[in-house]
């Protein structure tokens, strides 16, 4: 079982931006399936956001043994429906026998160093036709001292995300979200230079510019935005050929 102490503290400072959960659970869920695997689950803020009751399975799976507990309080307290199992690790740890219909990484793989060897080992545990879906931040040019005190190595746009689609997928849509808080995230760059938004910052973000950008992202056809959603399908076939083998751990 793989145990890492996550050392950023901006789970709690987003957990009020409840404009923005919204308007980006929107647009994945008609890809979450009954058989989910919410990699890196932070404090259950997914879960809480996606989570549906006539699901059959929701993994979450988070390598701080701290925050795992903080997700089973929730769920023992019904913010969460009951059948959201948690595990501390991460894929690696996933059993051979663990299949999955949708796997979510939600701020999750700009986290991970090796994103490329990550997505290629979760695929072994997603069903043929079942969904991979990220959102992430995007653009290099926005990466601050905010990103790198909390762990990201790197930030997307469209062509670095559909690189990373494995073999026997395909990438089903990618689109940027949020193009008002990209000039905020902008001005934030070139003059605030802060390594943690203020709680005031992220209310006035949720409340004001994510409805503004929730308007004009539709004008902008998803073109422009700080936040890039990305979601690529495995082949029907890709089950047929890997028949009869194993699924590694």
């Amino acid at each position: 079982m793989t145990e890492i102490e996550y050392a950023g503290g901006e789970l709690a400072i987003f957990r009020e931006a409840v404009h923005w959960k919204r308007y980006w659970s929107g647009v994945i869920a008609p890809f979450v399936g009954t058989h989910v695997l919410d990699v890196g689950a932070g404090i259950g803020a997914t879960a809480q956001t996606l989570a549906r009751r006539d699901q059959t399975l929701w993994v979450e799976l988070e390598p701080d043994p701290a925050q795992a507990r903080e997700i089973e309080q929730l769920r023992d307290r019904g913010a969460m429906p009951a059948h959201c199992e948690v595990r501390i690790g991460t894929s690696a740890d996933l059993r051979d026998d663990d299949l999955f219909d949708t796997v979510l990484y939600i701020d999750v793989l700009e986290h991970i160093e090796d994103d490329r060897d990550e997505l290629a080992r979760v695929l072994r545990h997603v069903s043929p036709g079942g969904h991979v879906v990220i959102l992430a931040p995007a653009h290099g040019f926005l990466y601050t001292p905010f990103d790198r005190s909390i762990g990201h190595f790197r930030r997307y746009d469209r062509d670095s995300l559909s690189a990373l689609v494995p073999p026997d997928c395909d990438m089903v849509f990618s689109r940027y979200l949020d193009s008002v808080g990209m000039l905020a995230s902008l001005a934030n760059r070139v003059l605030l230079r802060q390594s943690t938004p203020t709680r005031t910052q992220i209310l006035f973000w949720d409340r004001v510019l994510v409805r503004c950008s929730v308007l004009l992202d539709r004008l902008t056809f998803g073109c422009v935005g700080k936040t890039i959603v990305g979601v690529f399908r495995k082949r029907d076939d890709a089950g047929d050929r890997a028949a009869g083998s194993s699924v590694p751990a």
